[in-house]
């Protein structure tokens, strides 16, 4: 028996936010950060997904979770981006909602922009051969042979202004003639950072290709994120439990190594979590539990995981009652452009 077997069609999944509800009623959606846009190839529906939050007095989302029962396709970015969001100045306020419903379209008749989108973050694989041809458009400079770059210029990228939490970036679209000069410069599409567009468009200008005449070529620009530092986190010496004998000071044998949330490190999102625990006479915690995390629970459970690998020192006797604090931060690593941020977590 013969069987007609087609690869499954590719299609773009845009995340797109509704209203923002909280206690007191809703609140103003401009400044929200809309999630990385995903791929799918399933024919099942994809549910919408809800956050939970909190809005401090700086305007900025805090305690964010996922409600339990959503989307788990491409749901890794939901949470950094709300914590990448900002909302109108105003009074704190309390149990707000938002819910990110799915625009599901073929990879084939998706706008432009938003397979460009896909591409700057291209978070699960890479697209068909449908979305790369629409991204392409119909002019000749993607015809064997294609053009290659003889000189390609590129903007200062430590020069240009960068948004928290947000990685810039332009489209810019030209055309070369017969010498391989760039001619007919234009923004194709972006996150509208001025100043990015600006500087790609004068590096295409100063870019030359081989291939002589051609029309609808392309290229991308991005910025990498600005550091989004953590809210200000508590001290950890009232949330130490009474009776507590594990001293404040207590060294390490073996260090906690936690890892940066992959998510957060992604969009230069720093936070915190405080931790409390017992250690055992041989020097091993237990009884972990996250007193608190910021901007999202992400960075609890990556301290929680690294203190359980970590030992202190064997005393004899077991200790109750540590309250550590763990941060998550973004540096340039050494030997690296700042536009290169590299993360680290401290304990």
């Amino acid at each position: 028996m013969l069987h007609d077997w087609r690869p499954a069609e590719q299609k773009l999944v845009s995340w797109l936010p509704g209203e923002v509800r909280c206690a007191d009623g809703t609140a103003p959606a401009a400044g929200l950060r809309r999630p990385f846009n995903t791929l799918n190839f399933s024919s099942a529906a994809v549910p919408a997904a809800t956050m939970r939050f909190d809005i401090d007095v700086s305007s900025r989302p805090m305690s964010i979770s996922q409600e339990e029962g959503g989307v788990s396709l491409g749901s890794a970015d939901f949470v950094p981006a709300l914590a990448a969001s900002r909302f109108p100045a105003g009074p704190a306020r309390s149990r707000c909602a938002v819910t990110y419903a799915p625009r599901i379209v073929p990879v084939g008749e998706a706008a432009v922009e938003e397979l460009a989108s896909y591409t700057m973050m291209p978070t699960m694989g890479t697209l068909t051969e449908d979305g790369q041809a629409r991204l392409r458009g119909t002019g000749s400079c993607w015809k064997a042979p294609r053009p290659q770059p003889l000189v390609r210029a590129y903007p200062d990228f430590d020069r240009l202004p960068a948004t928290p939490g947000v990685r810039d970036w332009a489209l810019v679209g030209y055309d070369t003639d017969a010498s391989g000069r760039p001619r007919n410069i234009r923004a194709l599409a972006g996150t509208g950072n001025a100043a990015l567009t600006k500087a790609a468009a004068d590096a295409v200008n100063r870019s030359r290709f081989t291939g002589g005449a051609r029309t609808g070529c392309s290229y991308p620009y991005w910025r990498t994120p600005a550091t989004l530092a953590a809210p200000k986190s508590p001290d950890p010496a009232p949330l130490r439990p009474a009776g507590a004998t594990c001293p404040e000071d207590h060294g390490w044998s073996t260090p906690p190594r936690p890892r940066y949330p992959e998510a957060f490190r992604r969009r230069a999102v720093e936070g915190w979590a405080v931790v409390s625990y017992d250690v055992a006479p041989w020097g091993e915690p237990g009884n972990l539990r996250v007193l608190a995390a910021q901007p999202g629970a992400a960075f609890g459970e990556a301290a929680q995981s690294a203190l359980r690998l970590a030992r202190l020192a064997p005393a004899g006797q077991g200790l109750t009652g540590c309250v550590d604090t763990v941060r998550f931060l973004m540096e340039p690593a050494e030997g690296t452009s700042p536009a290169e941020p590299q993360a680290r977590a401290a304990y």
